[in-house]
């Protein structure tokens, strides 16, 4: 199967004909099942109004709210083979993990396949993260000491965060139910090494918990040329969380993390002195890989077919990235009566000490954010009245690589506070249950906005809702590095942008469950206004506003079935349909997916299995429309990339109550997107660039380990 998925017929497999099938299909299951008695049930506590689901043995795809919020716990994560949060939630329906370079490998989490930087990190409720620190701090997002990920896709998802264009993604910490102690250790291909430990203790009125993460991995350089795909790094991160029962009446719990990573993208190895003085003379062959150059010391300039030549040593092609961050924060929670008060107060700092191609960029962000809110019964229903404010600054200083400075590039001071109002009601005997927020910010720069959110949840019956959900968000555009963080070629960089970016968005949501099977299908629309991109000029670059909308359609649907005790698997389909003006929407997505798991838990023994089909990209569309790519040998690079299907599997050995042995395996057959395209291109006047990327940058990832817990 290596490099041959779909290759001669990529058309072959047709998930949007199959995803109509599957959706019919369910429709017709929902209208032929019974109506059954509903629980009635109303908690004030996560304002749910209605039917609660009975827990079983297999876990809904959604949580019981008004709101479709979809959830993934952390033992599901690491029965995949997760180490961290962009691990956990990638390859699923409606959910990507968008790789933005092939050198510095900085990722964002895509909802509804829109930008990743329009969705916002949550930890418990609470915003401690940035653009700037999204870019590298995700994959530092560890696993310990969380219960679950809950994903919300649309704009303004959770009514409380309006600059969620693309929605939220919140990490629930878990509070321990008993003392416990857990080591895991594990090593795999291309110099990997990890350990995890945790331990918690529980006292009268509170508990306890620790974690620690150590992870290294070496560079990959998949087509031989010296220039690797993926970055290599050593992780190394921690954290304390806290929960008290009782504080002056207040449910408290808490967690202070720290983050100290390095990378490096390019050269390979980790002399990172040696890598950032090497300025001369050409270490890489780029003859080697698909479509290369005739030369192993320069390319061809495919507007004349003359040879450039490189020069710039292992400083040429490397990006290196140190990246230290610490945060802390505490929620609480009070009841007065029937109402209940919620306070929340966080902070963090990010430290980020780059070098990009000989451009130096060091950035330091501090982020604060103080909330409370007050939920009350009142008027047949449950209200919600909030006030909150969020600061987050930022300073920057950078030299370009013959000294010249370009100090405050993207230096930002916001300050937004913030009221909200909420109302959640149910009708016609719990069967209908609707929920709405209305949000008043005071940004500094960019004046009063309001972000409107309603959301309508409608029991058909016990095993069937749909959910209607619609939004509106706003987010203040900022400077170069979100849009383009590799680029230091400028002094100066104006902002012209003609206000606010702004999403609106409607989603549909239907879920069925029963013993055996559980569904979940969406539709989503969503415009984006004034999306800001970066107009890169030479010594002077302009922020700007595209004068046109950008409009993202689609559709997803998932259907697990439990075939016996031990044995459920599941299938998932995507459709997606993007409308942008040039410049706008800067990486490759795919239009269609495909998604396959099975899993066994039988015994001692727990299995996972998960294949993931990717169709065919079209790069002319995202890509080429301003700017031809061309290979090193001259030729035009392909208008549409290859179909692809992926494998991941795990398996793990319970030997008994304490210890377990696991192996698994990444991208099992093996496919890469450097055995048919380079990552690495060139414009017509023979400018190398780094960021022609549509499929895995890792080929095959083989890992083993023990487990020890007590």
């Amino acid at each position: 199967m290596k490099g041959k998925p779909m290759k001669d017929n990529p058309e072959a497999f047709r998930p949007t004909q199959l995803a109509l099938a599957l959706a019919m299909a369910s429709l017709f299951l929902l209208h032929a099942l019974p109506a059954g008695a509903a629980e009635k049930e109303k908690e004030l506590g996560e304002v749910v109004v209605g039917n609660k689901r009975d827990s079983g043995v297999k876990r809904p795809f959604l949580r019981d709210e008004v709101a479709p919020v979809e959830s993934c716990t952390v033992d599901e994560a690491i029965r995949l083979g997760a180490t961290n949060l962009t691990e956990a939630i990638d390859k699923r329906p409606g959910v990507a993990v968008q790789v933005e370079c092939s050198i510095c490998n900085a990722r964002f989490i895509s909802l509804n396949n829109l930008p990743g930087r329009y969705t916002t990190l949550l930890i418990d409720g609470v915003p401690l993260f940035s653009a700037v620190s999204q870019a590298y701090g995700l994959d530092s997002v560890g696993l310990r000491g969380l219960e679950r990920i809950d994903l919300m896709r649309g704009a303004g998802a959770s009514g409380l965060h309006p600059d969620a264009l693309a929605g939220t993604v919140n990490l629930v910490t878990r509070r321990p139910a008993k003392d416990e102690v857990l080591v895991e250790v594990a090593v795999g291909s291309y110099g990997h090494r990890r350990v995890d430990a945790q331990a918690a203790q529980v006292f009268s009125g509170g508990a306890l918990s620790a974690n620690i993460h150590g992870n290294r991995h070496d560079g990959v350089d998949g087509d031989g040329n010296g220039v690797s795909e993926y970055t290599g790094y050593t992780r190394k991160l921690g954290g304390i969380g806290f929960f008290v029962d009782d504080f002056g009446g207040f449910k408290l719990k808490g967690r202070v993390d720290a983050i100290d990573e390095k990378r490096n993208g390019g050269a390979l190895g980790s002399d990172y002195d040696g890598i950032k003085g090497s300025r001369s003379g050409n270490p890489f062959d780029f003859s080697k890989g698909p479509n290369a150059s005739p030369w192993a010391d320069g390319w061809v300039k495919p507007a004349d077919g003359s040879k450039v030549n490189y020069t710039d040593g292992r400083t040429g092609l490397s990006e290196i990235i140190f990246t230290q961050r610490q945060s802390a924060y505490v929620t609480g929670e009070r009841r007065l009566g029937t109402s209940t008060l919620g306070l929340a107060a966080g902070y963090a700092r990010h430290d980020q000490d780059s070098f990009y191609e000989g451009n130096v960029y060091k950035a330091r962000q501090n982020q604060g954010y103080l909330g409370a809110n007050l939920k009350a019964p009142l008027a047949g229903g449950v209200w919600t009245a909030l006030a909150d404010w969020r600061y987050e600054d930022l300073r920057s200083r950078a030299n370009l690589p013959d000294g010249t400075p370009a100090n405050g590039l993207d230096n930002t001071t916001f300050r937004v506070p913030g009221l909200g109002v909420g109302s959640n009601y149910a009708f016609f005997d719990d069967r209908m249950e609707t929920a709405l927020n209305l949000r008043w910010e005071h940004h500094n720069v960019y004046g009063t906005q309001f972000a409107p959110r309603a959301n309508l949840l409608w029991r058909h019956n016990e095993h069937a809702s749909s959910r209607l959900s619609s939004g509106i968000g706003y987010r203040a555009p900022t400077s170069y590095f979100e849009q383009d963080h590799g680029i230091l070629e400028s002094i100066v960089i104006r902002n012209q942008t003609s206000g606010v970016e702004k999403s609106t968005n409607l989603m549909y949501t239907f879920d069925y469950q029963d013993e055996d099977w559980k569904v979940l299908a969406n539709a989503h629309a969503t415009r984006l206004n004034n999306l800001a991109y970066l107009d890169v000029g030479g010594t002077e670059s302009v922020l700007r506003s595209a004068g046109e909308a950008v409009r993202v359609k689609g559709a997803d649907l998932q259907v697990g079935y439990q075939f016996t005790k031990a044995i459920s698997g599941s299938v998932g389909l995507e459709r997606v349909f993007y409308d942008f003006p040039v410049g706008t929407l800067a990486f490759a997505r795919p239009d269609r997916r495909a998604y396959l798991t099975l899993a066994l838990d039988s015994g001692p023994w727990d299995v996972f299995v998960r294949g993931t089909w990717t169709g065919p990209q079209d790069l002319q569309k995202f890509y080429y429309r301003d700017t031809p790519h061309y290979n090193f040998d001259g030729s035009a690079k392909p208008d549409k990339s290859r179909a692809f299907w992926t494998f991941d599997a795990r398996v793990q050995y319970a030997i008994d109550k304490r210890w377990a042995v696991f192996a698994g395996a990444d991208n099992l057959f093996d496919f890469r997107q450097s055995d048919h395209d380079g990552y690495l291109w060139v414009d017509a006047g023979g400018k190398v660039d780094v960021t022609h990327i549509w499929g895995p940058n890792r080929g095959r990832f083989v890992y083993g380990g023990v487990r020890f817990e007590i």
